[in-house]
């Protein structure tokens, strides 16, 4: 997966927004107002994404790719790299969870509006 891609799988999402709220280098997509993955422009080869707790523990312990979130909440969120070692379903999957993560975590109204501009 490259830096496109991943801009594209996010967007196609119901209720995601782009945005550049940290500066000019670091892509940020929101669901409704909440932030779900970010990423650095120039560099193009990793994400952070919000992750279940117990399950981002997990996930660091079986791939050296994934690492405590950069810059983050260590315990809700992943680094990722895509530089090939994880296939691009696994990445889909950990994008996937991060939304849905965020997206349940939305006031009821929000998610409501969010489902119904499908």
């Amino acid at each position: 997966m490259n830096l496109e891609q991943l801009r594209e799988y996010c967007l196609a999402k119901p209720g995601v927004t782009e945005g550049l709220p940290f500066g000019e280098d670091t892509l940020v997509f929101k669901v409704g107002d909440k932030l779900f993955l970010l990423t650095s422009i120039s560099l193009g080869n990793q994400f952070n994404v919000k992750c279940d707790p117990e399950l981002a523990i997990e996930l660091r312990e079986r791939h050296p790719e994934i690492t405590p979130g950069y810059h983050m909440n260590k315990k809700l969120w992943n680094t990722v790299k895509m530089d090939g070692t994880l296939p691009d379903k696994q990445l889909f999957e950990m994008i996937d969870h991060s939304y849905e993560q965020v997206f349940r975590g939305l006031p009821k109204k929000m998610r409501e509006e969010i489902s119904h501009s499908k």
